[in-house]
């Protein structure tokens, strides 16, 4: 009988398992419409099961451009389904696309009940490419995920040797192999050759202890993001209350301001019952619920960026409509 941990991969697709044409084909990999499942990235980087046996996961492959609302809550059946499958699992590889791997993190994060490292990994260079990123990000994020020290920690994200908390990291880059990152507090730690690192902790909740459920996942509300910029209107906001929208974040200038065509078109959405949450385009730094977002009626998303903002707000507003409610979520997520 082995003596190595047991870790489960799921492969949902994404540059780190794409077949490109050749080993130059860096950017238009996706063009072959091949990817590689869980099982077959196994055998393709073999060395990651050096460091625990690995479980592949069948998911169907697909771009992260394809993640939503129905695909993280089946990820979450997943997960819920490995952890009573296998009682003697140390952790979980997420396979994914990077486009939208932060929000697929803070979803999970938001949502799981489960105490077992979560690991999210993916890379910038496709599985065929020359010096892809791919086995060596594969690898680390199962040392991660077979980590005692992982354990408690929420949904993390690993790439380019660093562990971030799915709260916190942020793509940065299209192409650049160090584009997840933490702007205002950095790393949790390493996954260095020696050893995982790790030198803080999440403060904020998260899994297992995250205010939401598998329920939340399956009906969020429908909240979309604008885009504030030099001269706008409002008529993207009009358009989103048009369409239904239950609530808008607001992806203003930094450090969390509109133009006067869009505030009035934003506080039009409130006064039609709609929860609007401030955040900023800024990419760094908190959007506190000052005077002037108070008296619009709004909320400040601390320092979530606009996507994750939008993720909380829906799941939140499938619960509570009520504004203090949702502002200490905000506080407290």
């Amino acid at each position: 009988m082995s003596t190595r941990g047991k870790v489960a991969v799921i492969g949902t697709g994404g540059t780190i398992s794409s077949v490109g044409r050749g080993p130059f084909d860096l950017h238009d990999y996706l063009a072959s419409g091949r990817m590689l499942d869980a099982g077959e990235m196994i055998d393709t980087f073999p060395q990651a099961g050096e460091f625990a046996e690995l479980i592949p996961v069948p998911f169907p492959p697909i771009p992260s451009t394809d993640m939503d609302f129905p695909a993280w809550t089946r990820l979450w059946e997943i997960i819920d389904g490995l952890v009573v499958e296998h009682a003697d699992l140390s952790g979980i590889v997420i396979l994914h696309g990077t486009a939208s791997m932060e929000e697929t993190a803070y979803a999970l994060d938001l949502t799981l009940g489960c105490d077992l490292p979560v690991v999210l990994t993916g890379a910038q260079r496709p599985a065929t490419g020359l010096s892809t990123d791919a086995a060596m990000n594969f690898a680390n994020a199962v040392r991660v995920a077979a980590s005692q020290q992982a354990r408690g920690l929420g949904v993390l994200v690993v790439l380019n040797d660093e562990i971030h908390a799915a709260r916190e990291v942020t793509k940065t880059s299209t192409w650049r192999l160090q584009t997840f990152r933490t702007p205002d507090f950095g790393a949790l730690g390493h996954a260095d050759a020696d050893r995982i690192a790790l030198y803080r902790r999440p403060a904020r909740r998260h899994a297992p202890n995250g205010p939401f459920s598998i329920e939340d996942l399956r009906s969020p509300a429908r909240v979309d993001i604008s885009y504030c910029y030099a001269g706008a209107d409002g008529t993207a906001v009009r358009a989103f209350m048009a369409a239904g929208a239950q609530g808008i974040v607001s992806a203003g200038f930094a450090p969390g301001m509109v133009s006067p065509g869009e505030l009035k078109a934003l506080k039009e959405a409130v006064a039609a019952g709609l929860v609007v949450v401030q955040s900023s385009r800024g990419g760094s730094g908190r959007v506190p619920t000052t005077q002037r977002i108070s008296e619009a009626g709004m909320i400040g998303a601390d320092n979530l960026n606009p996507q994750k903002a939008r993720i909380l707000l829906s799941l939140a507003l499938h619960r509570t409509r009520d504004a203090e409610q949702i502002r200490a979520l905000f506080e407290s997520c």
